[in-house]
């Protein structure tokens, strides 16, 4: 067996691969842990080598950890931190609940890589010095999903409004026929549909913005329970200051420990808000669905890019498939934010028992979303076509126009003369002309669709 070789923990003697840079502890978690053959996500495994770093600053600052341990752990954590040794952490993201594999195996690896023959590095008395599993990986879900939401899904929120915005002041004085239960309904403007899904995700960002302030107070220096057991008293303020300095986010050393650890109210909050993001993203989805629809028997309002053929039989098809990869995306969202709502209700006394679990399901929301919202905005929003001629034509021959007659005719004449328009075919108007006893002037006035387009009584 010349590919492993034997190491120890308190437990005894395991076999570990040869290359492995990780020790007894990571293996046994392999071995027990053959779940889903899913990892924890690069950016948590990213969220915990900062702690370990951050950590190793506090404790050097307190002269607590000597000098050169100190610069041997920040540099292993750096060259983690650079990328190309995301094979060393192979723990199953289904493990123990709270995550005490994963913070062993980041331990593990970190004390190998600094580790030299005239300096002993170990995981648990140097790497894992003034720490328990129990607040890292609360920290470390804190820290990560702030560095997501931040980093990429604010961004990507962003840049899918400022599209929008761009088409919707285009189409302001484009007429298309409202529609209420699918049903013809009084006529809005293009430009007013579309900033309404700006607003929408106008009103996301700022909830997304109050749930990552909340998420700087973070349980570090909690350690075992949330008592702060085996750590200086002034460890967790250092290490809330070395953090900021790492990330830029102000990081904040939570005043009551045990909230951060025994629960994850501040986790569930986002994951909550990102599933109200998947909300408006799937609503905006299914509009351009419908707008899209047809193009001979459906609403054919606009005509999404042909990204690709749609059909494997049908010859010409073109389906609206960004629209689709996002409504399925989105629902993958709010799939994930349920299991982080029953991740939520497992804390148990001083610790939650399903942290792997809360932190993983935020990356992956979080990565979808900000993928999602580039692609609606660059692939399908970006560069539909409005057919215009179908959406005039629609507006023209609407019946549902009679409402502005209401003021004038009564509700029961409007009624009488839509049944009859209906029936008929006829346009509105003529019907309107013939039975309201309006002028064909006045009614022009009152049925205007650009007019009814910004409410209020016809003059």
């Amino acid at each position: 067996m010349s590919d492993t070789r034997i190491e120890k923990d308190s437990l005894g003697e395991v076999r570990v691969p040869t290359n492995a840079l990780w020790g007894a502890q990571t293996q046994r978690a392999v071995d027990n842990f053959p779940v889903s053959g899913q990892p924890m996500p690069a950016g948590f495994i990213d969220a915990v080598v900062l702690v370990k770093k951050a950590a190793a600053e506090a404790n050097h600052r307190l002269n607590l950890l000597d000098g050169d341990r100190f610069a041997a752990i920040t540099s292993a954590c750096d060259r983690v931190l650079q990328g190309g040794l995301e094979d060393q952490f192979p723990v199953d993201r289904y493990q123990t609940g709270s995550g005490t594999s994963t913070n062993m195996n980041v331990n593990e690896v970190l004390a190998r890589l600094a580790s030299t023959e005239q300096l002993e590095v170990n995981p648990n008395d140097h790497v894992n010095m003034s720490q328990s599993s129990n607040d890292v990986i609360p920290t470390a879900i804190h820290v990560s999903a702030v560095t997501s939401l931040q980093a990429s899904v604010l961004p990507a929120l962003t840049h899918l409004q400022g599209i929008i915005y761009e088409r919707e002041n285009l189409l302001l004085g484009q007429v298309k026929t409202g529609r209420t239960h699918l049903m013809d309904a009084m006529p809005v403007t293009l430009g007013q549909e579309l900033r309404t899904w700006r607003e929408q995700l106008e009103g996301v960002g700022r909830r997304l913005e109050q749930s990552s302030e909340e998420l700087l107070a973070i349980p570090q220096g909690g350690t075992a329970v949330g008592t702060g057991v085996n750590a200086d008293t002034r460890f967790a303020g250092e290490f809330a200051k070395a953090m900021y300095q790492l990330t830029g986010f102000r990081f904040r050393e939570m005043e009551h420990k045990f909230v951060g650890q025994s629960a994850v109210d501040g986790p569930v909050n986002l994951s909550a808000q990102f599933r109200g993001m998947a909300i408006v993203l799937m609503k905006i989805a299914n509009d351009l669905r419908w707008m899209n629809s047809g193009p001979i028997h459906g609403l054919a309002e606009i005509s999404l890019p042909a990204l690709q053929p749609g059909s494997s039989i049908m010859p010409g098809k073109v389906n609206p498939v960004i629209p689709e990869s996002v409504a399925m995306a989105s629902a993958q969202v709010m799939g994930l934010d349920s299991a982080v709502a029953i991740a939520g209700q497992s804390g148990n006394f001083q610790l939650n028992v399903m942290l792997p679990l809360v932190g993983a399901n935020l990356l992956d929301m979080g990565s979808l979303l900000a993928n999602s919202a580039r692609l609606l905005g660059d692939k399908a929003i970006a560069g539909f076509t409005v057919n215009e001629a179908t959406l005039d034509e629609a507006v023209g021959r609407n019946p549902v126009l009679v409402t502005a007659l209401n003021p004038e005719i009564g509700y029961a004449k409007a009624a009488e003369i839509a049944k009859e328009a209906y029936a008929s075919g006829r346009s509105i108007i003529d019907v309107a002309e013939e039975k309201s006893g309006l002028s064909r002037e006045r009614l022009q006035q009152l049925l205007d669709p650009i007019a009814l387009t910004r409410g209020g009584i016809g003059n």
